[in-house]
């Protein structure tokens, strides 16, 4: 398949309307707030979804895997490689992030819930750098660390834009795809023996969230 380095609106098989949304998120920073205050969070009322671009700008609504797809287009409309990374937790659910670099940094866009695990500033050197800053918040509610491991960096223009941007089902495909890459471990056995849990008071901030979840479903980043 061959790698293009702006994604065409013909390309991508997007409407004009849906393009243009995309196309005015011309900034890490402008896509960040779109997913943050424009897309709601999606709770998955009728089950497990991955939406692709199309849904979430149909029905505007995410959650991370989600969001980062349309992160990663947007990118890719200016020029961007559409990468994605994977976060691995134990006891917890798990994480995908949208990458970019600004010279030889590199900084994330995600769609969550909870504010910790948000925007990240291009100001990492390294890829493990950018994961080891989520390292501390990445906790669950029994105030355990969690986060263990992150992926190699997945370009989305390995895959057919109708598997992702377009597909009107859930975009399994690419929640695979991320699952079977190379990933590298953050601690060691040894050094998660000495982790600390968060303390009552962090573990209060833990619990704030932008979006009220409905009664009776499951918790989602």
């Amino acid at each position: 398949m061959a790698i293009h380095r702006y994604a065409r609106r013909e390309h991508l098989g997007l409407t004009p309307a849906e393009f243009r949304t995309l196309a005015r998120l011309d900034s890490p920073r402008k896509i960040q707030d779109f997913l943050s205050f424009e897309v709601r969070q999606n709770f998955e009322p009728d089950g497990d979804t991955v939406l692709s671009v199309r849904e979430v700008l149909a029905q505007r609504r995410a959650h991370c895997i989600e969001g980062a797809m349309v992160a990663a287009c947007a990118l890719w409309i200016h020029g961007e490689p559409p990468l994605l990374a994977h976060m691995g937790a134990v006891n917890d659910y798990d994480h995908v992030i949208a990458l970019y670099r600004r010279g030889r940094c590199w900084g994330a866009i995600s769609k969550t819930n909870a504010p910790p695990l948000r925007y990240r500033d291009p100001v990492y050197r390294s890829l493990r750098e950018l994961m080891m800053s989520y390292f501390h918040e990445y906790s669950n509610r029994r105030r355990e660390k969690t986060l263990r491991n992150y992926s190699v960096a997945f370009d989305l223009r390995r895959m057919d834009p109708a598997l992702w941007v377009t597909n009107e089902k859930s975009c399994w495909e690419v929640d695979d795809a991320l699952g079977e890459i190379r990933h590298y471990d953050l601690v060691t056995l040894r050094q998660v023996k000495l982790l600390r849990t968060r303390d009552r008071v962090e573990h209060e901030v833990d619990l704030m969230r932008q979006w009220r979840r409905p009664r009776g479903l499951k918790k989602r980043r």
